[in-house]
């Protein structure tokens, strides 16, 4: 009968197990350069399929026109959709922050009053699933200052998502948990800062990421129904300019300048959420493992 020295078995474990983590480690390097390199790839080939597609006749030329032009159009007009880009960031920001403040101070007045919650509730599902452009009307016979009215309409685009992933993760808290705090006589206060308040934060940075796309689009939505002119106007009626006057680089400047706007606004509340989290949360623990 052959005997096996344990050491052996031992460092051949061990080796088993260090190729196992090497493996896992080039992985990770694998995926931290296909996280940026990919995503530069498509639109490198995106903007190449472009350009061949708009210099492959001239009348697609002058109606879808090259990515070159694009950029000269922006670089000769960008004093122009800077400005209007301003604007509209400045409703889409304010849209949001009235949002946060209103969906957390309803959400936890919803959690502390079920009557509450059956009174407003349904106003709040109303605003949600009725088309913003249905509402408008409303609000701009109403409302007569310009920006006012586009700004109602971002937030009412942008409140709702808000709302109910607060709302979700407030009535998410652990029971245990929650009986712990009530037997150690923990006020309301309390258990809402130290307990209801961090159990729902994954829910809330969930609903941040959603509602920030959505006050962008609201606030172009409303641009376009509004139809504001002038030195106050956004980017949405830039485009709409450039349109009525068959200006085709202008509006694709325009468009690419909102897309950019969006995906700056994803990534940052993205950011926010993995650094809130990073901490503690599975969501986010995971991507650094």
């Amino acid at each position: 009968m052959t005997v096996v020295d344990p050491r052996l078995k031992t460092s051949s474990r061990e080796a088993a197990w260090d190729a196992e983590e090497a493996r896992r480690a080039r992985n990770r390097r694998i995926e931290s350069v296909a996280r940026w390199l990919l995503p530069l790839i498509v639109v490198i080939l995106t903007v190449v399929a472009w350009d061949m597609f708009s210099a492959s006749s001239e009348v697609r030329e002058r109606i879808f026109p090259r990515p070159g032009t694009v950029w000269e159009q922006f670089l000769e007009d960008r004093a122009l959709l800077f400005g209007s880009l301003l604007v509209t960031l400045r409703i889409t920001v304010l849209a949001l922050a009235i949002s946060i403040v209103g969906s957390v101070l309803l959400a936890i007045l919803f959690t502390q009053s079920r009557f509450a919650e059956l009174v407003f509730l349904p106003y709040a599902v109303v605003l949600q699933v009725t088309p913003i452009v249905s509402i408008a009307p409303l609000i701009f016979i109403y409302v007569h200052d310009p920006l006012a009215r586009v700004l109602i309409c971002a937030w009412i685009v942008a409140f709702f998502p808000l709302l109910a992933n607060t709302t979700t993760g407030l009535k998410s808290t652990d029971h245990n948990l929650n009986d712990l705090y009530q037997i150690y006589g923990a006020t309301w206060w309390q258990k809402l800062f130290y307990l209801k308040l961090p159990f729902a934060l994954p829910f809330f940075l969930t609903g941040l990421r959603i509602a920030g796309g959505l006050a962008l689009i609201g606030a172009i939505v409303a641009e376009y129904v509004a139809g504001v002119s002038g030195s106050a106007s956004g980017l949405a009626f830039r485009i709409l300019e450039a349109s009525y006057r068959y200006n085709y680089p202008r509006m694709f400047a325009a468009l690419i300048l909102i897309a950019v706007v969006g995906v700056a606004i994803f990534a940052l509340t993205s950011f926010v959420s993995w650094f809130l989290l990073r901490k503690w949360h599975e969501s986010a623990v995971s991507r650094e493992t």
